[in-house]
């Protein structure tokens, strides 16, 4: 049994990510009491097969089961079923603009204005996001783009399989939240200013091959694969399975997105499950 949990902010993504799931052929719930959660494992159990894949919601309107959370999972474990909790976030700014558009109240709107709302939720759902394995921050990230990486994220069933996250981005537009290693790729020889290259970007052929001619490129990235091949065993003692990889330059268009494409292959040579977010690549 394949058994995804969504959770995260409000206005975070999750009814999409929930509506993502559904068209894959998930069995989905919404704002499932986590207390219940057992009983359904043990249900689906039941079924014999015919239901296998299931994704369910989680959200603030059930805080009060939060505290249950782990006694759930160990339940569910003893039913030699593994989850995957997904938790979607967003920047304070991105949320107030979704729900300003929306119009709908916060959960938490006891707490105050909608800022008081928000931080409020951030602090209840900072053990959950603790827990969690994978993170995805939604503030740049288009429906499109939210449901290729959950598309991809589906297929790794295993609870050990280590899954690298890559995100190439531009400083000018903002640094990712979500990055356990932040890598500057500014060094490198610009395409920008070869005029055959610049409306190209990273995922063409030719900037990939111009990027790579640098010698410091070459020796940047097998530095950088000796560095994560020293992570790999000190995270897993952590228990942690997703390692996310921000790599930067100017805009995020050319050298960033090239240096990701060539990091994902080799990483894939080895084995490894990769999913990429080229974030700013056509933020111009």
């Amino acid at each position: 049994m394949n058994l995804i949990i969504i959770t995260g902010f409000s206005g975070a993504g999750k009814s999409l990510a929930i509506r993502c799931f559904e068209d894959m052929g998930y069995f989905c719930i919404d704002n499932l009491p986590v207390t219940l959660m057992p009983k359904l494992v043990e249900l689906c159990i039941q079924s014999e097969g015919k239901i296998r894949d299931v994704a369910l919601v989680i959200d603030i309107r059930g805080k009060e089961f939060f505290d249950s959370l782990k006694n759930s999972l160990e339940s569910i474990h003893k039913m030699g079923v593994w989850e995957k909790i997904i938790f979607l976030e967003a920047s304070e700014e991105v949320l107030i603009k979704r729900y300003k558009e929306t119009r709908r109240p916060h959960p938490l709107s006891e707490f105050g204005s909608l800022v008081e709302s928000i931080r409020e939720e951030k602090r209840i759902l900072e053990p959950i996001k603790e827990i969690a394995d994978y993170v995805i921050d939604t503030s740049r990230t288009p429906p499109a783009q939210l449901k290729d990486v959950l598309q991809k994220l589906s297929l790794f069933k295993a609870k050990d399989t280590i899954v690298f996250n890559l995100e190439s981005f531009g400083y000018k537009f903002g640094l990712p939240l979500d990055a356990d290693l932040l890598l500057d790729v500014r060094f490198l020889n610009n395409p920008f200013y070869e005029p055959e290259l610049r409306l190209k970007s990273g995922l063409d052929r030719e900037v990939r091959d111009y990027v790579m001619q640098d010698p410091s490129a070459k020796k940047f990235l097998e530095k950088v694969e000796d560095f994560i091949e020293f992570l790999i065993p000190q995270y897993a003692k952590l228990g942690k399975y997703q390692i996310t990889i921000a790599v930067g330059c100017t805009g995020g268009r050319h050298r960033s997105p090239a240096i990701v494409e060539v990091l994902k292959e080799r990483l894939e040579e080895k084995g490894y499950k990769v999913v990429v977010h080229h974030r700013d690549i056509e933020a111009e």
